[in-house]
Order: structure tokens, then sequence, then C-alpha cells
């Protein structure tokens, strides 16, 4: 750097609290929304929630303002939008405020689609009927019908339907290139799941937030025991099967480093994701008693259960017993999982609504009254 540019005092920019992430699909979205939710309540936000007993925002209908709970007195100010929604930009607009950030994150469509077969095996007819993830692909039309198109939609191309558009599309260059355009057009920011503490650190920088609005705990992850080894065949087999999230991914994929070089650099990057890491380990230290998540069965507190789906094992974590209320506070919002913090903000934001009916064995009651 030259000596002058040391000399000019950087411009300090504003944290930016009207943001709408589209959570897509099995690209590690939940560790996302607990960011989210957590920058909310720190900063007091409205976040648009789903209405009445839903925890998602009409997923997988096209979405409508309706879909969100008090839309019709809250109107535009909503600060954060972030629960599942298949996007349609239109009745986004209606809730969001007119300077809204958009932001969504993409994940590599072959360890993505593994990650599906896998979590929605049991409820996917073109997943239940075919033994594993490489016998499905190595014919997928012989499991996948399209007249099952609304229950196949994990099967094919889930992050293309995600953002509203049509999952078995022809591949057409023509076509691909629109929708592409469409969605820069629509949002601000596309961050990439494979490089997750670097997403966090270009998010950081573009919506102008602290380091520890971006710590996080990996949330909604599996046990290893139930990854299934992809073949180098299946491998292919999916950029061709899922073409158009796999055009989506590598679209995307360049413009992320493109980003980060432009605004960031790969030195300062290198050195903020490591900082990123440590205190996230500080954090891992203060507040769990394990150093790491733990299988469903052994999560003590059955309040902090993450949902679990298909043949997976989703991990969660154990606090530390001894911790003092402030600690204990922020050590469990860290935690939460998605279905909790959705019906614990959906309690807190509309407390006179009828609280949303979880089905787990403990529900917030134990929470409010620490």
């Amino acid at each position: 750097k030259s000596h002058e540019e040391l000399l000019i005092p950087s411009t300090p920019c504003r944290a930016k609290t009207n943001v709408m992430f589209l959570k897509t699909h099995k690209t590690a979205s939940s560790t996302v929304l607990n960011i989210m939710f957590r920058f909310a309540e720190r900063c007091n936000l409205t976040v648009a929630l789903p209405a009445g007993q839903l925890v998602h925002l009409g997923y997988p209908k096209t979405f409508l303002a309706s879909f969100v709970e008090e839309f019709q007195a809250i109107g535009q100010n909503y600060n954060i939008m972030c629960n599942h929604l298949r996007f349609n930009p239109s009745e986004v607009r209606k809730v969001m405020a007119a300077n809204a950030f958009y932001f969504s994150i993409l994940r590599n469509p072959i360890p993505l689609l593994e990650s599906s077969y896998v979590y929605y095996k049991d409820s996917v007819p073109a997943f239940r009927i075919s033994k594993d993830v490489n016998e499905y692909l190595a014919s997928p039309m012989k499991y996948y019908h399209p007249e099952d198109y609304k229950q196949n939609i994990y099967a094919r191309n889930i992050m293309w339907f995600d953002f509203g558009y049509n999952n078995n599309a022809e591949d057409n260059k023509k076509y691909i290139q629109a929708v592409l355009k469409e969605i820069e057009q629509n949002f601000h920011l596309i961050l990439i799941a494979d490089y997750f503490d670097e997403s966090m650190i270009l998010l950081k920088h573009t919506l102008c937030w602290d380091l520890d609005d971006v710590i996080y705990f990996k949330l909604n992850s599996r046990s290893q025991d139930t990854v299934q080894t992809l073949t180098l065949k299946s491998k292919e087999r999916i950029k061709a099967w899922c073409s158009l999230d796999w055009k989506l991914y590598l679209h995307f994929n360049q413009s992320f480093w493109r980003r980060i070089e432009e605004t960031i650099g790969f030195e300062k990057l290198e050195k903020e994701v490591n900082h990123l890491r440590t205190r996230q380990k500080e954090l891992m230290e203060t507040c769990l008693s394990d150093q790491e998540a733990v299988g469903k069965d052994h999560i003590k507190n059955k309040a902090l259960l993450p949902f679990q789906s298909g043949a997976t094992d989703i991990l969660g974590y154990n606090l530390k017993q001894d911790l003092d209320n402030r600690t204990l506070r922020i050590c469990q919002k860290m935690v939460m999982p998605e279905l909790q913090y959705t019906s614990y903000l959906y309690a807190v934001q509309h407390p006179h609504k009828k609280r949303k009916q979880l089905g787990l064995p403990l529900l917030w009651t134990s929470f409010q009254e620490k």
C-alpha cells in the first residue's frame, strides 16, 4: 500500500438490518438461519415468520405474502426473512423493505444430491423405491416419474426449484443464461456452502456485521456413518441429471471467488477465516460439554434435539451444566435447532397467537423460565 492510501480513513459502514435470506435445502442453510435469528434478536428486529402452525413459508408452494404471520398488520415492515420458501420476487417484495439486501447459498450438486438422498429417503418416491444413491443415479428415470414431480422435487435440481424455477426444465443454453441473469438481478450475494467459513467472512463484510454476528456452530449436520459413497460414475451422472443445478453452481462459484478477490482479497480472507475459527473454538470450549456435535441418542436435553429425517442421525449439542445465565442464553441460541428457534421467536413476536406445536417432548417453557 502507498503512503497516501494509509492516510485516508476508511469510511465506516452501517450494519444492514433489512435482510432476506433464501434458505435452500441441504446447503448448510440451517446454520445461516441460526445466524440470522440471533442477529434479529440482538438488534431487536422483526422477523417474517410462517403463519399459523407452519414452520416454513408455505414451501413447496410458490411463496405468497399471506404465508407470513400478521402480514396484513405489519405490511412491509419486516426486517429479516429466512425460513424456507420457494422464491417469488414480487411477493417477497411486498414483505421486505425496499432497501432490503437479498442473499442465498448454493452447494456443489454432487454432495448435495447424496445428502438429499439420505435425508429424504422415506419421503421422496424416487429415493424410496431405489436401493441406494448409486442405484438411483444409474438410471434415475426408472425411479423418477415426472407425474410425481411435487413429491420428487428433492430428487432433481432442488436449488433451481427453490429459486422458483422449473426443476424439470430442459437444459437449454438460452434459458439457463436468462435464469442466471434474473437471479443476479434479484440477489445481491450468493454464498457457497462448500466454502462456508469464507462465505461467512464475505457475508460479514458485505452486510457490515461484526465477527461475532457470523460465528456459528454447525447445525443440522448428520453423522458420518449415514453418508453413502458416490462412485465416480455417479458423480458424473449427477452433473447430467442435475445439469440446471450444476450450471447454477458453477456460475455462482466463479462469481463468489471473484467477489472475494475484489472486496477482501485472499490474504485478508485467510486471516479472517482463521480468526473466525479461533473464536468458534473458544465458544465451543465455553458452551459445550463435549467438544463436538453428538448423535441424537446422546443429546441430554430433549428440547435441543434437532428434527430427525430419513435414514440420517442429525447431530446436536450438549451444553455445559454450570453456565451463568448470560452465557447460558448465548450458548442456547447457538445450538438451538431451526424448528425450536422458529417456534420460540414466534412466541416472542406473536405472544397472543397459539404456539406452534412441534411435537417435541419439552417445549419452550423450560427455556423461558431460566
